[in-house]
Order: structure tokens, then C-alpha cells, then sequence
């Protein structure tokens, strides 16, 4: 009795061995780091992919005017301020003119004395023509007079050099004329540029728009190219964006945009590619376009950031895959492909990209092939797995 009781005690402690190894290696197995690799997959579709650019970009004014003086000078006064709206032609401030009027009075009076001095030498021009009339008809009658021996050959040579003289007086006057008038035209010339240079110190606006800043005030003496004031044209503010040069292949004019300002991020405002710069920026790896706005929204202020997104045209139908379910290894892109219980890796080739995660494959997946997407570890052709709705995330 004593002997059957031990060794069915054994043979219960054997078995309870056995059991708590066994619930060891299930445990292990399933959660262990034996346990299966859960993944997420989804199954290849097919269909039309539309690309899209995203990029941040400024709003700008096309057409903005720095007003400024030509010459170095004092402001005397700003008739604007930041914000007024202005018209074409409409002053705007006035730089101190200095000895500008005083110098354009001296010119005129210098012009009228021209004027006299054309008058005298006209006057001069007829007391020689008549001189020269009345020397050619003495001279004429003396050499008859000579031909008819009444008088010496002195006196018809003496009256032909008064001819000569007169002559020589004619073409003095016409010589003292034409001076005179070419000195008025000089004079007029340079009372015509004192004219300009007094009236840019009259700054004007160059075209309807409102004022965006205000860099000079009265006193202050500013340089050639210093603005005084900028002026901008609100319909001609659009957005200069950068994209990334590696999805800018069908960057075009014309394109759709969508605009989203950041001072009213919930209404996005339809426009289109207006510009591509022919220029990318090499630091950045990033090319410029400008986006001009369908109706320009009021109260739109430059420098303000927007975020544009632009609509390329539809791809061809082709195999769609989420952009997790491309891996990279060994140097070569592919997905993980679940083919009859088995876990392989297929390369791929793919197109176009969409902004929210979908990519174009060519080559590699056909529609319908169930595709590894999310995995919890680095995935291995021997991997055993296991198919889960979404992982979660566990704290290591």
C-alpha cells in the first residue's frame, strides 16, 4: 500500500512537470520572442492615382513700386501713411528743392536774353544784306563805267572789294544768328532738365494701389535708391511656393492649386501655377513657382504664410499600394508579399506618389496579392507571422 501510494505521488508530480513545461514553451511561443511577428496587410487594388505637390510658401506683390528720390536730398514732407490708398499720378511727398526754383528763374531769364540776342543778330543779318545790295549794284555800275574807260581801274577795284566785304558781313550776321539760336535751344535744353529735376522732387504714385510702408520722414535726408515709400498693388499679390525638386517632374503652368493662408487656415482659396522660375534653388533642392489666386481675398497682408497644394493630372490605372508597405533591402525596393501562407519579398517598381500615402506600382504586384504593411519587428524571409487588425504599441 505504502509503495502504490509513492509512486502515484511520482507520477502526479511528473505530470504536473510536464504541464508547467509545456504552459512554458505555449507561453513563449505566443509571446516570447519566439512568438510570431504580428503584421497588418492589405490587399493590392487597382486603380487611377492624382499626384500631388505640397509646399509653404509667402504671399508677394507681383507689382511693387519703390518711390524714391533721383537725386541725393531732404525730405520735406510725406502726404501718405501705411495702409492709405492711392491713384496713379497722385503726390505722395515732396523732397526739398534747395536753389532749384532759383536756378530755373536765372534760366529763364537767361533764355529771354537769348531771345534778344536773336533779335539783334536778325537785325545785324538785314543791316548787312542791304549793305551788300547796295555794294553790288556800285560795283556793278563801275565795272560798266570801267569797260567804258570813264573811270581807272582803282576805283571799279575798290568797289568790287566793298562787295566782298558786304558778302563777308552777310555770312558773318548769318554765323552770329545761327549762334544765337542754338544757345537759346542750349538754354532751353537746360531749363527743360531743371524743369524734370524740380518735378521728381515731386514723388508720384506710378499706379493705383496702397501704401505698404513708409521709410523717410520730414528731415530726414535720403540717397539715390533709398525709398521713401512702397507702394503695392493688392490684385497683384500671389504666393511664391517651393516643392521639392524630386516630385516636381509635372510642375507646370496652369495647374490647380489650392491655397490655405495661415490667418484663415479652415478656407482653402482656389488659383493656379502663374509661374515656374526657370532658376531652382541647388541648396535646397527646391524650385520656386508662383501661385496667383482666382479673386485675391480682402485684407490679404504680404509676407503672410500660406500652405499650397497643387493637383497634377490623373495617372493610368496601375496596381495602388500604401507608401509603409514599400521596404527597402539590400538596396532594392519591394514589398513583403503573403503568397499561399508564405512570407517572400518582391521587388518593386513605383510611379507617382499621392499626399496621403498612396503609391503608384508599375512592376512587381499584381491586383489583389495580399501585402505586408505595418510589421512590429524587422521582417525575414523565414519569418513566421501572424495577420492582426492594427498593432498596438507596447512599452518596451
Amino acid at each position: 500500500m505504502k509503495t502504490s501510494s509513492i509512486g502515484a505521488r511520482r507520477f502526479a508530480l511528473i505530470g504536473l512537470g510536464v504541464l508547467l513545461v509545456a504552459a512554458m514553451i505555449y507561453v513563449v511561443m505566443r509571446s516570447g520572442p519566439l512568438a510570431p511577428t504580428r503584421v497588418t496587410v492589405v490587399q493590392a487594388t487597382e486603380g487611377q492615382l492624382t499626384p500631388q505637390l505640397f509646399g509653404i510658401g509667402t504671399v508677394e506683390a507681383r507689382r511693387s513700386y519703390l518711390i524714391g528720390p533721383t537725386t541725393t536730398g531732404r525730405v520735406r514732407a510725406v502726404a501718405v501713411d501705411v495702409g492709405d490708398k492711392v491713384k496713379a499720378g497722385q503726390p505722395l511727398a515732396e523732397m526739398d528743392p534747395v536753389d532749384l526754383d532759383e536756378r530755373a528763374a536765372a534760366l529763364d531769364a537767361s533764355v529771354a536774353r537769348a531771345g534778344s540776342a536773336i533779335a539783334a543778330a536778325e537785325a545785324q543779318r538785314r543791316d548787312a544784306l542791304a549793305r551788300r545790295e547796295l555794294a553790288a549794284g556800285n560795283a556793278r555800275r563801275y565795272v560798266e563805267l570801267g569797260r567804258q574807260n570813264f573811270i581807272s581801274t582803282g576805283a571799279v577795284e575798290a568797289r568790287q572789294q566793298e562787295q566782298a566785304s558786304a558778302d563777308a558781313l552777310v555770312t558773318a550776321a548769318d554765323a552770329n544768328l545761327a549762334a544765337a539760336r542754338q544757345d537759346q535751344q542750349r538754354l532751353a535744353a537746360e531749363r527743360a532738365g531743371l524743369r524734370q529735376q524740380r518735378a521728381n522732387a515731386r514723388l508720384l504714385a506710378p499706379a493705383d494701389g496702397v501704401v505698404s510702408s513708409r521709410d523717410a520722414e520730414p528731415g530726414s535726408t535720403v540717397v539715390v535708391g533709398q525709398a521713401v515709400l512702397r507702394v503695392i498693388e493688392p490684385s497683384s499679390q500671389w504666393v511664391k511656393v517651393r516643392l521639392d525638386q524630386a516630385r516636381s517632374g509635372g510642375l507646370v503652368m496652369g495647374l490647380p492649386a489650392q491655397i490655405v493662408l495661415r490667418s484663415n487656415p479652415g478656407r482653402p482659396l482656389p488659383g493656379k501655377v502663374v509661374r515656374v522660375e526657370a532658376i531652382s534653388d541647388s541648396v535646397t533642392e527646391e524650385r520656386v513657382a508662383q501661385i496667383g489666386f482666382d479673386q485675391v481675398p480682402a485684407g490679404l497682408s504680404v509676407g503672410e504664410l500660406a500652405e499650397v497644394t497643387l493637383s497634377l493630372p490623373p495617372t493610368a490605372k496601375a496596381v495602388l499600394l500604401p507608401n509603409a508597405a514599400i521596404k527597402r533591402r539590400q538596396a532594392q525596393t519591394g514589398s513583403w508579399v503573403i503568397d499561399a501562407g508564405t512570407l517572400r519579398f518582391v521587388p518593386v517598381r513605383i510611379g507617382q506618389a499621392s499626399l496621403d500615402g498612396q503609391v503608384q506600382v508599375l512592376d512587381g504586384v499584381k491586383p489583389g496579392v495580399t501585402v505586408v504593411v505595418h510589421s512590429e519587428k524587422e521582417l525575414g524571409e523565414r519569418s513566421r507571422i501572424t495577420v492582426v487588425d492594427a498593432l498596438e504599441w507596447r512599452r518596451p
